[in-house]
């Protein structure tokens, strides 16, 4: 049986891509990936046989295309996690769920402020009031699940689920500009980068040779 095929772009930029990579990784699920070097003539002569969106990531399950990061992970969730991805307990699924929604469609400043570089380190480069309360917003969230949820696990909702992919490249974000966390964050963050997936996408991206101005106009739609 053919595996399925998750195109994604450069793993130093693409937090989009990361999101469902992280999913299918953690859970163990094989899949053949094709990356594209993102923002070059090669990436757009190519792109179009993969997504009907023209953007990353894209999941090739047979006949099946699935062209969005959380639909990729819902996706995932039904057809090799058996529910894993998501909370057994109804209302702690709904929160869940709440956040990886406010994530998907969020934090416009954060996005366009702080792009994502997994091999930036802190320059003193500073931001403005609207990513600012983007950072605060978004520590808030994680705070505040992590002191309901924390007798369930060490991430976000208990086990690692579709809701800590969606926040997973915020913790690079944070990590690479040197965003000031309380207590609490700063060690869900190190929960994220202990995972085994996580530092091998962190390490695959160190060794990636190409250097691009992140850019959100290469993302997924979502």
């Amino acid at each position: 049986m053919n595996k399925p095929v998750l195109v994604i772009g450069n793993k130093n930029y693409s937090s989009w891509s990361l999101r469902p990579w992280l999913l299918l990784r953690h859970y163990g699920v094989e899949f053949d990936e094709v990356r594209l070097n993102l923002d070059t003539d090669a990436f757009f002569a190519e792109i179009g046989r993969h997504s009907p969106t023209g953007k990353v990531p894209v999941l090739r399950d047979g006949t099946l295309t699935v062209w969005d990061s959380l639909a990729i992970c819902e996706y995932a969730n039904e057809r090799w996690l058996q529910g894993q991805g998501w909370p057994d307990d109804m209302a702690l699924r709904a929160q869940a769920r709440a956040a990886a929604a406010e994530m998907h469609s969020g934090f416009a400043a954060l996005r366009t402020q702080l792009p994502m570089n997994s091999r930036r380190e802190p320059d003193g480069y500073r931001w403005d009031a609207a990513a600012d309360a983007d950072i605060q917003r978004i520590q808030q969230l994680w705070c505040g699940l992590r002191q309901d949820n924390r007798e369930h696990g060490d991430f976000l909702c208990g086990r690692f689920g579709i809701v800590d992919a969606m926040f997973a490249p915020v913790a690079i974000r944070f990590a690479g500009y040197g965003v000031a966390l309380d207590q609490a964050a700063a060690a869900y963050v190190e929960t994220l980068f202990a995972l085994p997936a996580m530092r091998q996408w962190r390490e695959a991206a160190a060794q990636e040779a190409e250097s691009i101005a992140a850019t959100e106009s290469l993302r997924s739609p979502g």
